[in-house]
């Protein structure tokens, strides 16, 4: 690993060099075991701690297979996909190897009693396989964590529809919080020039599943002069949410749990805030009902905020604990977008608001790879940035995920992997000290 690294360091190293490089047995990687599946058996989820789940451990590199590379991670990051594998939440990732594993002799690969974690990845190409064109050894990269087979034409108008559409690093092994990661060709996207390493992996899995929720026409269709309600709107997910908005002429209504949160709202330019725990906000009465009232509390706040108006776009992901309030105070003819489920998959609503209101309810996953290339396309253009508040090493994985997990952090957190420390790999300096202030936005804490 360190010629490899020497590699990526020296100013002047060739295709031609990385080429020659010998990729080496084994790799340290993060890791979950199928042995301790139920190590959390009778713990409540809030009691569930990723520090006693997670490895890093040596692990075999993986076969090259045809449409395939192996990418030198720099650095990766932490999602939420990662806190629920690492909990066995909401059940086990080994049965998503399992099922990939017995669909041909080369996704058997990926069916180990071992999981590599992680869907996101900045580094570089170390070798590609068999009908590989547009990639080389040595192509700066990040990866957006989309896997596909693309055999069937279910997927040839949408990838997402594709029936053998998976996330890579959750439901596939040999994921991105590794030194090195196996990928499909057509995950990879050029690295923005103007960040770091960890910086560049950030954005990657929300980045894109922000685009396709909020913009894409897969999702809510997003136009100039809507009112965007965003919930979590300084998280990971709604970090990203709340600068498309503002990117593309809507009115951000951003929900936080605190005034810290929302400063940094309001760092990213957003105006109206609601700060649900300094307003009090108890949509559930106890663990079975829910309160109306406070729906209807919400939504004059909303109103207030906005001149009289409702919000034309729910951006959801909490899933059970406010999803009857996104309903309600979705305006007439608008839509909720949902990903995801933080607070629980089994969403409850009053359908009268939805059906009589002609609202729509559309689910979103992830990005198609012209999505997730359109999404990174604008982080390398500085119109979205990547919102990084703070970076940990690869052997200190496990305290990420419990910090995330615990809601514990502000936009993302980084992985350093191969990277020795931060602020590493900026190719275009000019750029980046136009962005610099918002670059460290998250970081200025």
């Amino acid at each position: 690993m360190n010629q490899i690294l020497d590699a990526i360091l020296a100013p002047d190293s060739t295709p031609e060099d990385f080429a020659a490089l010998t990729v080496p047995d084994s790799y340290r990687a993060v890791t979950v075991h199928k042995d301790e599946a139920g190590m959390f058996e009778g713990l409540s989820t809030r009691e569930k701690d990723p520090r006693k789940s997670l490895h890093v451990e040596e692990v075999p590199v993986p076969e090259l297979g045809p449409g395939e590379a192996l990418v030198a991670v720099m650095a990766s990051s932490v999602n939420y996909n990662s806190v629920w594998t690492s909990i066995f939440e909401p059940l086990p990732t080994f049965g998503f190897l399992e099922r990939y594993g017995k669909l041909s002799p080369l996704a058997k690969r990926h069916d180990l009693p071992y999981h590599v974690i992680g869907s996101d990845l900045a580094g570089v190409v170390l070798r590609t396989g068999p009908g590989v064109n547009a990639w080389k050894p040595g192509d700066e990269v990040v990866a957006h964590c989309l896997s596909v087979e693309l055999e069937s034409a279910d997927g040839h108008d949408d990838t997402m529809l594709d029936p053998e559409q998976r996330i890579w690093g959750f439901e596939t092994n040999f994921g991105g919080l590794a030194e090195i990661a196996l990928v499909k060709s057509n995950q990879l996207m050029p690295k923005p020039r103007h960040l770091s390493w960890e910086e560049a992996a950030a954005p990657g899995l929300v980045n894109s599943t922000a685009y396709r929720q909020l913009v894409s026409r897969n999702g809510a269709g997003m136009k100039q002069g809507d009112n965007v309600l965003i919930w979590g709107a300084s998280g990971g997910l709604g970090s990203y949410a709340t600068q498309f908005a503002l990117a593309g002429g809507a009115n951000p209504i951003c929900v936080v749990s605190s005034d810290k949160k929302a400063e940094i709202c309001r760092r990213m330019g957003a105006e109206a805030i609601i700060d649900r725990s300094a307003e009090g906000y108890k949509f559930w009465k106890d663990e079975h009902e829910q309160d109306p009232r406070e729906w209807k509390r919400l939504g004059k706040r909303i109103r207030e905020l906005t001149g009289g108006e409702d919000v034309d776009i729910v951006f959801e992901h909490p899933g059970r604990e406010t999803f009857g309030a996104s309903v309600y105070v979705t305006r007439k003819g608008g839509t909720v977008v949902t990903c995801a489920s933080t607070s629980g998959y089994k969403h409850e609503y009053d359908n009268r608001y939805l059906w009589m209101s002609l609202k729509r309810i559309v689910g979103s996953h992830f990005a198609n790879y012209r999505e997730a290339w359109e999404a990174n396309r604008l982080i390398a253009k500085g119109k979205i940035h990547p919102t990084l508040s703070k970076t940990y090493r690869l052997e200190d994985t496990g305290q990420a995920a419990y910090d995330v997990h615990r809601n514990l952090h502000q936009g993302k957190v980084g992985v350093l992997c191969l990277a020795p420390e931060e602020g590493m790999g900026v190719r275009d300096e000019e750029m980046r000290a136009k962005h610099i202030d918002a670059i460290n936005r998250f970081r200025n804490e």
